[in-house]
């Protein structure tokens, strides 16, 4: 991947505001160049690669009313880092790659991590959920505050979008299905 490394500012309820800079593979040095100073640092690229530096990087500066800390992440793809505060849980909960990660907001305490089999596309939640839901290429998985799977479907398509609404979760594949789940059970919905 060439160019420079892109970024994108997010600012969450509850006071959290998060800078996502990230690059293609070997451009961790571009990436990681503008780091901050201040706060904590947690470098999880050896959960992703015993050679993280190779792959895509992403860093994530969080700014809370309690403090700042970042936290450094690697992916086997190109992808854009984006994530969710789960307010009554008080995580921040990023996918990244084939990744999902979820930290303390306030600390960067990683509260657990999740590799899907195929890359991930969002990362979705509401206060009426008692898990988070995360939608990759070929899956859906339910994923509670303590980092267990909930539930988990398979598609026979590969997933190319999805949404949240209505209290439905809609998919739509890249052959032309739609299909919707109770996003509570997972179960199909009429």
């Amino acid at each position: 991947m060439s160019g420079e490394p892109r970024d994108a500012v997010v600012q969450y309820p509850g006071g959290v505001r998060v800078r996502y800079r990230w690059g293609g593979s070997g451009q961790a040095e571009a990436v990681f160049a503008l780091s901050e100073a201040g706060g904590s640092l947690t470098d999880l690229g050896e959960q992703v690669s015993d050679d993280p530096d190779c792959l895509c990087r992403a860093e994530l500066r969080v700014e809370t009313p309690a403090g700042i800390w970042t936290a450094r992440l690697a992916s086997a793809i190109f992808d854009e880092p984006s994530g969710l505060v789960w307010d009554s849980e008080s995580l921040l909960v990023v996918k990244y790659g084939f990744h999902t990660w979820a930290f303390e907001a306030r600390t960067g305490e990683l509260r657990w991590a999740h590799r899907s089999r195929s890359p991930l596309l969002a990362v979705l939640g509401s206060s009426r959920l008692a898990h988070v839901l995360v939608q990759a290429e070929i899956e859906t998985f339910a994923i509670e505050a303590d980092g267990t799977v909930a539930w988990r479907v398979a598609h026979s398509d590969v997933v190319a979008s999805v949404e949240l609404v209505g209290g439905h979760l809609a998919l739509a594949s890249y052959g032309g299905l739609m299909t919707v789940l109770d996003p509570a059970t997972g179960r199909a919905m009429r």
